[in-house]
């Protein structure tokens, strides 16, 4: 051990144990039901293919009638709960390599308004368009199963979870197309957020999430990855500048928010272990949260740990005994469940908390002690100082406060990463916030 963390644990008691449970999370967990996803993506299946540029006017086959079907479902589940959700279907037209002619492209949105703080928002996504070996073959059977059928019925699950309660923070289910031709559906979604004026706090993209047999054989079931960017996609010069020479690489805001989803998980997941990846996407590939990050809102992708890339953008055939296409057989339900557990408690446990705390700064050079201050956030009832060696992935240590600055006495600012996070009366508590540009969850900072 350091003698300058010695000297620290003299000088006050560091809470690094987990947060006690919230019963209302353990509840909403218990509440998803993998039944409902497979009549989902049986569902999502029977439309034979999704293709972005296949049929929309059909109402058995083809995008138009699985589009048309998935704002049904969020209808009837606004209907049980009231009127809760809104649902809106915003369209663009794009054209582009995988989209030559002028096509309208859409995003299936279910708006739960926040009671407190309804500018806050978090979005859980997946896409509704499949496709085959051939990106720009639209008229063979693409079902889609796993990819992504199981992120899409996660979406619908959710909102028919989350519907029951109710958050200070808004809560925004999304369903996208074109994610195959382009990320099409995540920029339409990033528009229609700024076009509304949404603080997006967080996306969880769920992209490939059912599958648990890799195509090596391998069997995994038990954790899911978790990609976050590591410096921002918006990052000015003056930013990065700052950022290359006083640390910030591993500490964006979407970095934190997965480190945010791993603590969930360890608390509240009996079964699954959240492995984060630090890297925007898997090596060379894409998925919808990018458009979001590229607008500049702190996104995730959330995907199964393996992949099994016969059963991937795959003609539905069988060569020397070894089939290929994306079938429900390749979805393990139960595993699909942890996961939509993973992505709802995480809504929740975010839009309970209060937001993130802004203008974290610190102060420190040339001393033995380091200061850490904030602006004060609404709502917050306190607040929680973080610190870790700049080489450890997660926050190792901690001290409580009601102010909006810490003095850390005997600890460097040479040494260490810091970090604020906010909590909420009730116990809830927001992601941490790396200090400056790096690491605000404002996309105006």
């Amino acid at each position: 051990m350091r003698p300058i963390l010695l000297t620290a644990l003299l000088a006050f008691p560091l809470l690094t144990a987990a947060a006690k449970p919230q019963a209302e999370l353990v509840q909403i967990a218990k509440a998803v039901q993998q039944d409902r996803l497979k009549a989902t993506i049986t569902r999502l299946v029977g439309f034979g293919t999704r293709h972005t540029l296949s049929d929309r006017t059909s109402a058995t086959r083809g995008i138009g009638a699985a589009e048309r079907w998935t704002a049904a479902q969020f209808e009837a589940i606004s209907k049980d709960c009231g009127g809760c959700l809104t649902v809106a279907v915003p369209k663009q037209t794009f054209t582009g390599r995988r989209v030559p002619n002028p096509t309208e492209i859409g995003a299936i949105l279910a708006i739960q308004k926040g009671t407190t703080d309804p500018d806050r928002v978090i979005v859980i996504s997946g896409h509704i368009d499949s496709r085959v070996t051939d990106v720009m073959n639209a008229t063979a059977d693409a079902p889609g199963a796993n990819d992504d059928g199981s992120g899409t019925a996660a979406v619908i699950e959710a909102a028919r979870v989350l519907s029951k309660h109710r958050f200070p923070a808004t809560l925004v289910f999304a369903v996208l197309e074109g994610e195959e031709q382009g990320l099409y559906g995540g920029k339409v979604l990033a528009a229609y957020a700024k076009e509304h004026g949404w603080k997006v706090e967080a996306d969880l993209n769920n992209d490939i999430v059912g599958n648990t047999h890799g195509a090596n054989g391998v069997h995994n079931d038990t954790q899911v990855r978790v990609f976050s960017e590591g410096t921002k996609a918006v990052e000015t010069p003056d930013q990065a500048n700052g950022r290359r020479y006083n640390g910030g690489e591993v500490d964006s805001p979407s970095r934190n928010l997965a480190r945010f989803a791993d603590g969930l998980a360890e608390t509240y997941l009996k079964g699954l272990d959240v492995v984060m990846v630090y890297r925007t996407d898997r090596y060379g590939r894409g998925g919808d949260q990018v458009e979001m990050l590229n607008a500049g809102y702190p996104a995730i992708r959330v995907t199964e740990a393996v992949e099994h890339y016969d059963r991937q953008h795959q003609d539905l055939r069988t060569e020397n005994g070894r089939l290929y296409g994306d079938t429900i057989e390749g979805v393990d339900f139960p595993y699909l469940a942890k996961v939509t557990q993973l992505n709802v408690v995480m809504m929740a446990a975010l839009a309970r908390a209060p937001a993130p705390p802004e203008d974290v700064k610190i102060e420190g050079a040339v001393s033995a002690d380091t200061k850490v201050s904030w602006t004060a956030v609404p709502g917050a009832a306190g607040y929680r100082v973080h610190w870790r060696e700049t080489t450890a992935p997660r926050w190792q240590h901690s001290k409580a406060t009601t102010a909006t600055s810490e003095v850390l006495k005997n600890i460097v600012i040479d040494d260490w990463f810091f970090g604020v996070s906010a909590i909420s009366a009730d116990g809830y508590e927001s992601p941490v916030v790396f200090p400056g540009a790096a690491g605000s969850f404002s996309v105006t900072k």
